[in-house]
């Protein structure tokens, strides 16, 4: 199983709303970076566990946690002029961009924030998101990592 860090502006689509979605599941689109795209095309599997992190706003951070629930496929936004993710120079017959399904599967106990997660910089050593001037909104995110994020919640009452 990989592990990932997927990020999304709130007011764009929120993990409220993944979680209000039919079935509590939808298409992960606009993913237009190479790097990022290539992660989606080469390396996520279905069952793939990722963090759900909301950025762009007052605090930033991880909310939850979803899993890729579906193969690879062309996204359907890079053919749409109306859209914002349109890209004239995409083929149909060799779409350049990608998308997969995620699945809601829980809120974090509490915001797990970027600044936290700084603070912690030793024990996430090479951690992506907190490299200086790393903007990719989908990254891997080695299971040492993942662990340590996790330990980070409270624990159950």
């Amino acid at each position: 199983m990989n592990y990932w860090l997927i990020k999304s502006e709130p007011e764009a689509f929120s993990i409220d709303d993944l979680k209000n979605a039919p079935g509590k599941r939808e298409h992960w689109d606009g993913i237009r970076n190479y790097q990022a795209r290539n992660f989606i095309r080469d390396d996520m599997e279905k069952g793939d566990l990722a963090f759900f992190y909301h950025s762009n706003c007052a605090q930033p951070g991880i909310v939850g946690v979803c899993e890729i629930v579906s193969d690879a496929y062309p996204d359907h936004t890079q053919f749409d002029s109306n859209s914002r993710y349109f890209d004239a120079k995409s083929d149909p017959d060799q779409p350049r961009w990608l998308m997969r399904d995620v699945k809601y599967r829980r809120k974090t106990r509490r915001l797990i924030s970027l600044s936290e997660l700084k603070n912690h910089a030793e024990r996430l050593e090479k951690f992506p998101l907190i490299q200086r001037g790393n903007r990719l909104s989908i990254m891997p995110v080695s299971k040492k990592h993942w662990d340590f994020i996790l330990s980070l919640e409270p624990q159950k009452p």
